[in-house]
């Protein structure tokens, strides 16, 4: 099998060109596709043995649930046990890129859960992908589809190679807006379980409540147990050995020198500026815009394997509004703290207090 590629205008939604895709997820077959966060992998969520497909293409753990895409609150309540309490302010962060963990109706296969007795629910902002649930007439379960443990996705060029042989259709729809995946919220705790493209303050502003941020949201630990994607296991990380430092950014020169290794640095515009020459850069955007970082970051820790460098050093961001997110990638993404030279063993996790 070899994926039909479908390009499409998100301003200009062709039914008729987006039909075959509807027609493959209400068939059970795999399909990749864009959403205002990242590009999915999905297949019919009421369909465990097409989910199942899910699992072995992206190499996914079965204990890491999914999240299922609706197109309404009618479905979502068909899927999970939407709390009345909660049910008008929901509505007003729907359609959007946050995601709720509610009790699990019957209806829906626990491979989706990972066996749990929850589901994640989100009705996506992206008109198109609105639109493919309601013209497949199922509710979608989709992770993002990279290979687990690698970068996000957020362009339909980002997927083809890993996917072409996998998928039936992969639609084309241009950049994702947001760049990192939805918030997760645990409306049993009110409890955040993954910061994305939706802020902590917003949710807490809808809601009229503050929310729980524990440090596995932060990502500087794992869960015990996977309640959401991104929870418990090493996501985001290129292949080449990466770095996150937490020092002030005036300092970096100092870590670098005399460091023999080819270094690459993945940081704000201002601070790639004020190191330039001493190392390779990769300007994420301007500090002062932490929408930016996270649209490109996804795209470029990919780009960062194409270098051929020892290893990646990251800067770190204000972890306000969507800077949240930015930091919990980069600390699931930075699982190297040290690197062997052949002066001998440089302690980057040391040297991260300078």
């Amino acid at each position: 099998m070899t994926a039909k590629i479908l390009k499409i205008n998100p301003k200009k939604i062709g039914h008729a060109r987006l039909r075959p895709v509807a027609d493959a997820i209400r068939k059970g077959k795999l399909v990749i596709f864009p959403t205002e966060t990242i590009y999915g992998i999905g297949a019919n969520a009421l369909d465990a043995k097409a989910v199942r497909g899910i699992y072995r293409a992206k190499g996914r753990p079965s204990k890491n649930p999914l999240i299922v895409h609706v197109d309404s609150m009618r479905m979502a309540k068909e899927m999970g046990d939407i709390p009345k309490k909660y049910e008008s302010r929901i509505a007003k962060a729907w359609p959007g890129a946050v995601t709720f963990v509610v009790k699990v109706r019957k209806i829906v296969p626990r491979v989706v859960t990972g066996g749990l007795e929850t589901v994640a629910i989100r009705m996506p902002e992206d008109r198109l992908t609105r639109e493919l649930v309601s013209m497949s007439g199922v509710p979608i379960a989709a992770p993002s589809a990279n290979m687990h443990g690698r970068p996000s996705p957020t362009s339909a060029r980002h997927v083809i190679g890993d996917f072409k042989s996998k998928v039936a259709f992969i639609v084309d729809a241009g950049r994702s807006k947001y760049g990192v995946e939805s918030t997760i919220v645990d409306l049993s705790t009110f409890t955040l379980l993954r910061p994305g493209a939706f802020p902590v303050e917003d949710i807490e502003r809808i809601f009229k409540m503050r929310l729980n941020v524990p440090e596995q949201a932060r990502g500087t630990r794992d869960s015990r147990k996977a309640l959401s994607p991104g929870m418990k296991y090493k996501h985001y990380a290129p292949s080449t050995p990466l770095f996150l430092f937490t020092g002030k950014p005036d300092t970096i020169g100092r870590l670098v020198k005399g460091i023999d290794a080819n270094i690459a640095f993945l940081g704000s515009s201002e601070t790639c500026m004020r190191i330039g020459g001493r190392m390779i850069t990769i300007p994420l955007g301007s500090r002062s815009d932490l929408r930016e970082i996270a649209h490109n970051l996804f795209d470029r820790l990919r780009f960062l394997d194409s270098l051929g460098v020892d290893f990646v050093i990251a800067e770190s961001f204000s972890e306000k509004g969507m800077g949240l997110a930015v930091m919990n990638r980069l600390r699931r993404a930075s699982q190297h703290l040290e690197f062997r030279t052949r002066k001998g063993l440089l302690d980057l996790k040391r040297l991260s207090q300078l």
